[in-house]
């Protein structure tokens, strides 16, 4: 750890070091995996009561279908905080860093929000979310070091793939279940966002074959999180 007492007015200040930023991090994974991160936006679904009969409407099946998919949400935004929290920690334009960190904070955003539709749609989170943001955070770090381009080329791409699969949920999630369509309507249109940002600020195009690795663990963790 390094602590530099450094004098003030008061006496010492504490100056933070490496061990102190490695804790707060792990406080923060702590309190998104535990669910008690706020989120900063109100819900885009609206109060709970304005228009829950969409979802006493569904059939068991659909409520099981709509409760799967927003899983796969939930996870999917687990990993895209955590990854955008560990590119952070080794980019050293701050400018760059900032857009990283304001990134993620959305991703907390829709957090909430697919938790809030969970339970209301009686389910739960993924019960490798801890599997999930481990991964991500860790990959995060190795592309932190790949230099500015590459680390918003990773977003970009990031981004694109899940605008995608944000698409294909809308087309398949049930006409009915409008506060589950409001959730993603809004978190693809935060994605799009994040995506733009990132080509603007100078995202270089990744080589196809981290690209395909990346729609690869995609496909594990969709096609696990929408049952376990």
């Amino acid at each position: 750890m390094v602590i530099d007492n450094v004098p003030t007015k008061s006496g010492f200040a504490r100056r933070t070091g490496v061990v102190d930023g490695v804790l707060s991090e792990l406080g923060r994974a702590m309190q998104v995996l535990a669910g008690t991160m706020p989120a900063a936006r109100p819900n885009p679904a609206g109060p709970v009561s304005a228009i829950d009969t969409s979802t006493d409407a569904l059939t068991d099946e659909q409520q099981r279908h709509a409760a799967g998919l927003m899983r796969v949400n939930h996870v999917g935004e687990i990993c895209a905080q955590a990854l955008y929290r560990g590119q952070a920690v080794f980019c050293r334009d701050a400018a760059i860093q900032k857009i990283l960190l304001e990134a993620a904070a959305e991703e907390v955003d829709h957090l909430v929000w697919c938790n809030d539709r969970l339970l209301e749609l009686n389910s739960r989170p993924s019960v490798f979310n801890p599997l999930w943001y481990i991964s991500s955070f860790s990959l995060g770090l190795l592309a932190g070091r790949a230099g500015v381009g590459k680390n918003l080329g990773f977003m970009a791409e990031t981004e694109r793939q899940v605008e995608d699969h944000l698409e294909r949920h809308l087309q398949d999630l049930p006409l009915i279940d409008q506060r589950s369509r409001a959730i993603v309507t809004q978190m693809r249109d935060d994605e799009i966002q994040h995506r733009t940002t990132a080509e603007h600020h100078g995202a270089q195009a990744l080589p196809s074959v981290i690209k395909l690795a990346m729609k690869a663990m995609s496909k594990v963790m969709t096609t696990t999180a929408y049952r376990i």
